[in-house]
């Protein structure tokens, strides 16, 4: 029998589910139509955020970052660079930490940008400071 894997929806925060030998063919969201699996970052708000890291069942990486930190935007080209790398082996997320500092609080998150890759509901390894792609692709790998 064919695994069923759960994705969030990172448009509409709806939850799908989607058969594994499908996740290849561009599975969509059945609530709002957008691709579940693009192999492009999508920017989260905290809600979408929570129920992502805690529910999906493919490794989510996210990109805790803000819109003032300059390596934060160097970054930005390589994490998409890795996203379209990783399709379909994990999702690349970000979330605004200015804009939803909750978030940051209750991860206790220092400092930006701060990559923390998750799994199965919990926080699976973090990566501090810029990262060039091949380096955010290997620690994926090594992790997820």
């Amino acid at each position: 029998m064919n695994e069923a894997l759960k994705l969030t929806c990172a448009t509409c925060g709806q939850m799908n589910r989607v058969p594994a030998d499908k996740l290849g063919l561009g599975p969509k969201c059945g609530t709002c139509g957008d691709p579940l699996v693009s192999g492009k970052v999508a920017e989260l708000d905290s809600r979408t955020h929570d129920k992502m890291v805690q529910n999906d069942s493919l490794p989510v990486l996210v990109d805790y970052w803000a819109p003032w930190c300059g390596p934060c935007r160097m970054m930005a080209p390589q994490f998409a660079q890795a996203a379209t790398a990783l399709k379909g082996r994990a999702r690349l997320v970000k979330i605004n930490t200015e804009d939803h500092p909750r978030i940051s609080q209750r991860l206790g998150i220092r400092g930006i940008p701060l990559l923390v890759l998750w799994q199965n509901g919990r926080e699976v390894a973090r990566l501090a400071g810029a990262r060039p792609a091949a380096e955010i692709e290997g620690f994926v790998r090594a992790h997820g």
